[in-house]
């Protein structure tokens, strides 16, 4: 009865997450979600006994493609300029 709570639980969060990820659209939030939809899935992984397959997900996605995605976005962002305002006379 547990087991199948928690499915639940992990099930609900990797969806909520991953349309987190379609929907929003600030690139750093939605890079957020991806994490966090990654990592429900490596506890997937875990739930499913393949604790080596949920190990190398962390390390390689989480660890390798979110950081790459957190540099691209932070090297990407514009810096934008200060207005200014004309005053008429």
């Amino acid at each position: 009865m547990m087991y199948e709570i928690a499915f639940a639980l992990f099930a609900f969060v990797t969806v909520a997450s991953a349309l987190g990820v379609v929907l929003l659209q600030d690139p750093w939030h939605a890079a957020l979600m991806l994490g966090v939809a990654l990592m429900s899935i490596a506890v997937h992984f875990v739930m499913l006994a393949a604790e080596f397959v949920a190990v190398m997900q962390v390390l390689v996605y989480v660890g390798g493609v979110l950081i790459l995605i957190t540099f691209a976005v932070m090297l990407t962002q514009r810096e934008e300029a200060p207005s200014e305002e004309v005053v008429q006379s």
